[in-house]
């Protein structure tokens, strides 16, 4: 499986709306939802992803966080569903539930969600100010497919901290990587 970096983060960059279904109730979930008085972190996850799976305790924990700082979360799962079964609403209903996320997680099925945002792999993390512009599209931690050593720097949280405490991300940011989003064939 070849992985996927992110680009550099465009300082400023507009995050675009969505109104998305929550895999765990159906209910419909706009940015407006969801965005936090001091910023908002919009991460597109995929539950098959090794990447995504070495770390999703720490997303968990990191969110929550986040959370107490008044960051607004969400996650988004792209996937084609008919490909990646294990990606689509059920799946995602399951590890939601199983993991107690402390946030959203949206099924963005028309994958336009992904599409506006630029996003290219999984785990991808766009963190915004409180103002809507982009702030952070760096990656978690210095964990790859497996779970890096406990202690690493915190690199989302601090950047995200940051923009809480200061409006502006990290100059220095080092990319996300992780497997592609799962394009629908056309």
């Amino acid at each position: 499986m070849a992985a996927t970096e992110t680009p550099i983060c465009d300082f400023g960059w507009k995050a675009p709306d969505f109104r998305l279904p929550a895999a765990t109730d159906g209910r419909e979930i706009a940015l407006a939802d969801i965005a936090g008085e001091r910023g908002t972190l919009v991460m597109f996850l995929a539950n098959h992803c090794p990447y995504v799976k070495a770390v999703i305790d720490r997303i968990i924990r990191d969110a929550a966080e986040l959370k107490a700082l008044r960051i607004g979360v969400v996650a988004i799962s792209s996937n084609d569903a008919e490909t990646y079964p294990e990606d689509g609403p059920m799946a995602m209903k399951r590890v939601a539930e199983e993991k107690g996320f402390p946030f959203p997680y949206l099924y963005d099925e028309s994958q336009e969600v992904a599409r506006a945002y630029g996003a290219v792999c999984t785990p991808d993390f766009f963190g915004f100010d409180a103002t809507g512009g982009l702030q952070y599209r760096g990656r978690l931690d210095a964990s790859r497919s497996q779970a890096g050593a406990p202690g690493l720097r915190r690199e989302l949280y601090e950047a995200m901290r940051q923009v809480a405490e200061t409006g502006a991300g990290p100059r220095e940011q080092i990319p996300s990587i992780g497997c592609s989003i799962k394009w629908k064939t056309a």
